[in-house]
């Protein structure tokens, strides 16, 4: 277990008494100010060992709630510990009993006064310390930090064998449908329906192999599904669950016994549901689960999780975007996205984020409205589908007390939608259908959410390749591509780019896209058609750029400094449509982070500014296809005469370039037959070459 070992010698110490004494100079002494210098020594100590200090943290109990002035917690939302600050003033015995009185957690939680602390661990008082004394200090600090409560170790201990158990477990359960689809015709009947009901409603080249893995994802994570929001009849009241749920009762009518089969995983399941109890409100409870779906994915299906970028949106990323889009609403068309007839969709809902961010931004009486008829949202993979609907639905019932389904998700491919032919499909069943239906038919106002990342797979021996989507990709082909001077166009064929395209399309004469994307197309050679069309298709823009690209810059760290933790740089984007109020062109803004802010910086300064309006934005006059990035466009890029262009290629004319005719060259596309620092090598790689062809 990694420890802390604070030393009196610390910086984060000296520091602590150096604030304390800067306070003192200037005769300030009450609470409010003089926590401060504690704080900054629990969130020093905290990043070492990372934890985040989380001031002012509400603790829901079930008929009341209490606020500790702050809260340690790790990635998956858990309190690893508590803090609560006085003044010299205070009679600390006293405010001590009182809080626990007032139900205060005793499990962990540190009393502090400038030169006293109090630590209660597993319900005692063990520690009382002068922390006037640095030593004392240390050693109280260390205590704090050391202790791991019961539940916390066990959950790490289960997380730790989770990514081991899940492949072990599920390639069990697919040895036993694979016996079952030669020996039982019941369950072959039941599968064989479903099979054909999913490539209806998601994907008419989905293999049998991925509804398998469907079957796998209810059947490992249904108990935990129920358990942590305390649903035990969601699937029988969710569309989609209660097909799957079908097929699980054929599987397991003779095949096995649910329960016995999944016994192995009982203490990783008992973890989750204690850790979960212990997460005291709906938000603490929706970050606990999406991280406990990241770490299925990773230990369960990564070649999945690639494919469809399965990545989970920071929610400081989620509330700027969110507070954006209620300012240009009520800015360019005067409207709230609690309004009758704005229609709001985040055709790549993953857990859900989006669409309850934008449920709590929404007045109360307006709210069952929305909910009923204005919030739309798509998802293509089951295991996100089941945590959005369950994310959304107890959202609802937290704002009014009512539980009631959401009838606005769909399990539906987003990218399908846009294909014309469509008469076959039956969307998994009548209700599926019938939504998918009504979100066709609606006037989507704003389209709002994180599309899939991933570029494609990175061996071709993968069998992972992205799906083609004959529509969008013909879109893409006559418009982004169609305008683009570039001779490799492969960056065209990211997932994020046919959002981009989609998204467009869909919306209407008015309305917002808010997107947040890979940030090749800022300045892509491939993408400069991209970028013509968005000048073209939107009144104004707004990229708020977040940096992080690796391959950029090696000296960043996808950990430490990407927002998503990936390679690739990553930018908000704010597209705004609004047709009867165009002058001129399109109205480009760009703004930036600083190159090497940590990931947490970023998400602090995104907390500072709340909104479009807190950001400083710098408007880009570029030509529409030329670069968005403010250094090369400020280094007049632009005003270079072409080397060369395809214009000026394909019309035989002298129009403004260095060179009219141009090309690859002699190739042989056999680069690793050819190239090698061998003369020996490289003749008898060519002779090779020449027998076999």
């Amino acid at each position: 277990m990694q420890q802390l070992n604070l030393k009196s010698s610390h910086a984060a110490v000296k520091n602590y008494y150096a604030a304390l004494h800067q306070l003192s100079q200037l005769h300030i002494d009450h609470e409010m100010a003089v926590r401060s210098a504690f704080q900054d020594l629990l969130s020093t100590c905290g990043r070492r060992l990372k934890l985040t200090l989380v001031p002012e943290f509400e603790i829901k109990r079930k008929h009341s709630s209490i606020r500790v002035d702050g809260a340690l917690l790790d990635t998956f939302h858990l309190a690893h510990g508590y803090w609560e600050a006085k003044d010299e003033k205070d009679d600390l015995d006293r405010e001590i009993k009182a809080k626990l009185e007032k139900g205060y957690p005793r499990d962990n939680i540190i009393f502090q006064a400038p030169e006293r602390a109090v630590l209660y661990q597993s319900g005692a008082r063990i520690a009382d310390e002068d922390i006037s004394n640095a030593d004392y200090l240390a050693q109280i600090v260390n205590q704090f930090f050391d202790y791991k409560a019961p539940h916390i170790e066990e959950w790490e201990q289960a997380v730790a064998e989770f990514s081991d158990r899940i492949p072990e477990l599920a390639a069990a359960v697919k040895k036993i449908i694979d016996e079952e689809r030669r020996r039982n015709p019941a369950f072959v009947h039941s599968f064989d329906d479903f099979y054909a009901l999913c490539r209806q409603a998601i994907n008419p080249n989905l293999s049998e192999d991925a509804v398998e893995r469907m079957l796998i994802q209810h059947l490992l994570t249904e108990r935990i599904l129920e358990r942590i929001f305390d649903n035990p009849d969601f699937t029988r009241r969710n569309v989609v669950a209660a097909e799957i749920e079908k097929v699980i009762v054929e599987l397991t009518k003779r095949a096995f016994n649910r329960n016995e089969f999944l016994r192995p995983l009982d203490r990783f399941y008992k973890a989750i549901e204690v850790s979960a109890e212990n997460t005291t409100g709906f938000t603490e409870k929706q970050h606990f689960l999406n991280k406990v779906y990241e770490r299925f994915f990773q230990g369960y299906s990564p070649k999945e999780a690639d494919t469809h970028g399965i990545v989970y949106t920071p929610q400081p990323i989620v509330n700027f975007m969110v507070r954006s889009v209620e300012e240009i609403l009520q800015k360019e068309f005067g409207r709230s996205l609690g309004d009758k007839n704005v229609h709001i969709l985040d055709p790549f809902v993953g857990t859900g984020n989006f669409i309850v961010n934008i449920m709590e931004k929404i007045k109360a009486t307006d709210l069952p409205c929305k909910y009923e008829n204005e919030l739309h949202c798509n998802e293509v993979m089951l295991l996100p589908y089941y945590i959005a609907s369950m994310n959304i639905e107890h959202a609802y019932f937290e704002r009014t007390g009512e539980y009631s389904a959401f009838p606005g998700i769909c399990l539906v491919d987003t990218f399908e939608l846009a294909e014309a032919n469509q008469s076959g499909f039956s969307f998994m069943n009548a209700e599926n259908a019938e939504r998918v239906k009504r979100q066709k038919e609606s006037p989507i106002f704003v389209i709002i959410g994180n599309p899939p990342y991933n570029m494609g797979q990175v061996n071709e021996n993968d069998n992972n390749r992205n799906r083609r989507y004959p529509v969008i990709d013909r879109r893409i082909a006559e418009t982004y591509s169609k305008d683009s001077v570039a001779t490799s166009k492969s960056a065209l064929a990211d997932p994020y780019v046919k959002a981009i395209r989609w998204a467009s399309d869909r919306l209407g004469t008015e309305g917002i896209v808010a997107f947040v994307t890979n940030s090749g197309f800022l300045d892509g050679v491939a993408t400069d058609g991209m970028r013509k069309h968005l000048a073209r298709d939107f009144e104004s823009v707004f990229i708020l750029d977040l940096g992080g690209n690796v391959r950029k810059n090696p000296k960043l760290s996808g950990t430490t400094h990407n927002v998503f933790g990936i390679q690739v740089g990553v930018s908000i984007n704010v597209l705004v449509r609004n047709r009867k109020h165009r002058q001129g062109d399109c109205k480009v803004y760009y703004a930036r982070t600083e190159e090497f802010w940590r990931k947490e910086q970023k998400y602090g300064h995104l907390e500072r500014v709340a909104a479009k309006s807190g950001i400083t934005w710098q408007e880009l006059t570029p030509p529409r296809n030329l670069p968005w990035t403010a250094e090369l466009i400020d280094s007049g890029f632009g005003e270079f005469l072409p080397v060369a262009t395809f214009e000026a290629k394909e019309q035989e004319a002298d129009t403004g370039v260095i060179f009219r005719l141009y090309s690859r060259g002699a190739e042989t596309t056999r680069d690793s037959w050819l190239y090698n620092f061998s003369t020996s090598e490289i003749n008898s790689n060519t002779q090779r070459l020449i027998e076999t062809t």
